[in-house]
């Protein structure tokens, strides 16, 4: 069985950062970009928890179909199995650079919410329970500070 292309990336020099995974095409013709957007270093920081990650999906979904100008763009958000990131797909041919002030917004959101999480009940979620927000808040900050302020080409295109 063929490599997908996910695979080919080497995972042991990845930086954080977001990244082109891949660009689709519908059969109407529609372009898909998928982002990586990874919060940590693969095999080297350690993973976010999964509770912390199911609490950012739920806000940064919301707050990306909410979003003024991009939510009619928007796919998916939602986490990587591997616990070290997202995944962002959008409508449209795009650049990493593209997204670093949506993404930015995004996880601005996220480290400063305060209230009840949207979905979070047993009648929205499947696993509304497992759910960690200040891990969310923590990890957004992280990522705010120590990638996206500072990002550089090394952080916008695979090595």
């Amino acid at each position: 069985m063929e490599k997908i292309p996910s695979f080919t990336i080497d995972h042991n020099r990845l930086l954080r950062g977001i990244y082109v995974s891949r660009r689709d095409i519908t059969p109407k013709g529609d372009v898909v970009t998928t982002f990586d957007v990874r919060m940590t270093e693969p095999n080297r920081q350690p993973a976010l928890s999964p509770e912390s990650l199911h609490a950012m999906e739920h806000l940064a979904a919301t707050f990306l179909r909410n979003h003024s100008q991009w939510r009619d763009k928007i796919v998916y958000w939602g986490p990587m199995g591997c616990c070290t990131g997202n995944y962002l797909l959008v409508q449209g041919d795009w650049k990493s650079a593209d997204m670093v002030t949506l993404i930015m917004e995004t996880m601005e959101f996220v480290a400063q919410f305060d209230g009840e999480i949207p979905g979070a009940s047993p009648r929205d979620c499947g696993n509304y329970s497992f759910m960690d927000l200040q891990g969310a808040r923590e990890a957004a900050r992280r990522y705010i500070d120590e990638v996206l302020s500072v990002i550089t080409d090394e952080n916008l295109n695979y090595q």
